[in-house]
């Protein structure tokens, strides 16, 4: 099915327009949930994505972020004493970021905290992979010229 460039582009600027209002959606869902145990977006958001041992780099990537913005994060639970720095096992020059055993707990209540009435609720375990999944293949595939996506 062949449309007009007037129709591409309505069609482009709608899909463009749902996709950040749910991008919206979803910050200000993290930013609710955060502020309910004393924490910042981006602190709510290093700790979702801290699963496991961590280098700084590999957190920032996850957070879409510079590693000099991770590291204040960073700095940041540190001082809350939710994560620890500690040598890497096998690059001296680098250092793993591990939750404590509070930094564990309080990512197990954001978690379920973020489940809970997400703005990705209403669909369900197969529609949820479609939509990743679309959304890969067009982060995958910046226009020409366009930076490549970060994340």
């Amino acid at each position: 099915m062949t449309t007009n460039p007037e129709e591409q582009a309505l069609a482009e600027r709608q899909l463009c327009g749902l996709v950040n209002g749910l991008a919206q959606q979803i910050a200000d869902h993290v930013r609710r949930r955060a502020a309910t145990l004393g924490l910042t977006a981006p602190q709510a958001t290093a700790l979702r994505e801290l699963a496991g041992p961590s280098t700084m780099r590999e957190l920032a990537e996850r957070m879409s972020c510079e590693p000099s913005n991770a590291t204040f994060v960073v700095d940041k639970l540190e001082k809350q004493q939710l994560i620890e720095r500690r040598p890497h096992p096998t690059d001296r020059r680098a250092k793993q970021l591990v939750l404590t055993p509070q930094g564990v707990e309080l990512r197990e209540r954001l978690l379920a905290l973020l489940e809970a009435e997400s703005p990705l609720a209403g669909l369900d375990d197969e529609e949820r992979a479609t939509l990743q999944g679309l959304l890969v293949r067009a982060v995958a595939h910046p226009a020409k010229g366009a930076p490549p996506a970060r994340g």
